[in-house]
């Protein structure tokens, strides 16, 4: 072990040291030599050595062992090597932080959602995007199938429901909650709906995706499954939607696609107290630690946006 005066002595030293010359001694550890290190930072050897040589002079230590065969790191150079890279990582993570606030987004940003909330949501994040970041361009891809973020060269995935567990990052952007619909001529001429059991003697429309068609609706700590044959099975919400406005029975929407027919008098809402569990929605993206610029500001906008 070093002595604990030359590691005093070290770190005191080190404030008389500018970043570039601290690159220069890491990269010759490195990279085993003054030569190679010369090349990766596209300079000579010769100063290379003359910067490693005053470094020495100033810290009052040697810190590489030279002779004609080989390079090697004294006791005090390894415990300089070690703290000298602490020091440049924090460097570059104080850049990258101010440069991910400072910088305005530019460049392509690639993003992709399900189908039926890219229409309905992520479109008007989109396009208020490209209104306040004048130096990005926006490409996207609706796709019902799961995409391989960083195979695909994706930036931002909006994706619904629990996230399974990988190395990807994400950001909750907010939740999908629902409730059970029709339209007034339809429950003009309907059966009394009054309890969820009555939901028996009614025409129900159902987004059926996968699977046989049912609805598991919640109330407080209670649970019902309606598994009855619906008078309409279709795989897309929107569809289902416009059978409720067609008159044609109860829907269950989210409440976003339900609220424009809410305030026009097409739709009312049923059963106000049942509906199916709030959906979590997330932001995925590559990494969170260094996110560019036009990353961090879309996801923020989704952020401020998604509750309206």
């Amino acid at each position: 072990m070093s002595n604990p005066l030359e590691h005093d002595k070290l770190l005191l030293m080190t404030a008389t040291i500018d970043l570039a010359e601290m690159r220069t001694f890491v990269a010759v550890v490195t990279e085993g030599s003054f030569t190679a290190a010369a090349q990766r930072l596209d300079t000579d050897k010769a100063r290379i050595s003359r910067v490693v040589r005053r470094m020495e002079e100033e810290l009052g230590a040697q810190l590489l062992n030279r002779s004609t065969r080989r390079l090697s790191v004294t006791e005090v150079g390894r415990d300089y090597f070690e703290r000298a890279v602490c020091i440049l990582s924090a460097a570059d993570a104080a850049a990258a932080a101010v440069a991910q606030q400072t910088q305005k987004p530019k460049g392509r940003l690639k993003v992709t959602a399900g189908a039926e909330f890219g229409t309905t949501r992520v479109d008007g994040w989109i396009a208020e995007f490209l209104r306040t970041s004048p130096a990005v361009t926006v490409e996207t891809e609706y796709t019902n199938r799961v995409v391989d973020i960083i195979h695909e060269g994706v930036d931002v995935a909006i994706r619904i429901g629990d996230l399974a567990n990988s190395e990807l990052s994400a950001r909750k952007l907010g939740e999908v909650r629902y409730g059970l619909y029709a339209s007034p001529d339809y429950l003009r001429r309907a059966a009394p709906l009054r309890e969820i059991a009555d939901l028996t003697h009614h025409d129900l429309i159902m987004h059926t995706p996968r699977g046989r068609p049912s609805w598991t609706l919640v109330n407080g700590s209670r649970t019902e499954r309606i598994d009855q044959l619906p008078r309409c099975s279709l795989n897309n919400t929107i569809a289902a939607r416009n059978m409720a406005l067609a008159d044609l029975g109860i829907v269950q929407l989210p409440q976003y696609m339900a609220a424009s027919h809410l305030e026009d008098g097409t739709l009312e809402r049923v059963l106000l107290d049942w509906a199916r569990k709030p959906v979590p929605v997330h932001a995925v993206f590559a990494s969170s630690r260094y996110m560019d610029p036009k990353v961090r500001g879309f996801v923020d906008l989704a952020v401020a946006l998604f509750p309206n």
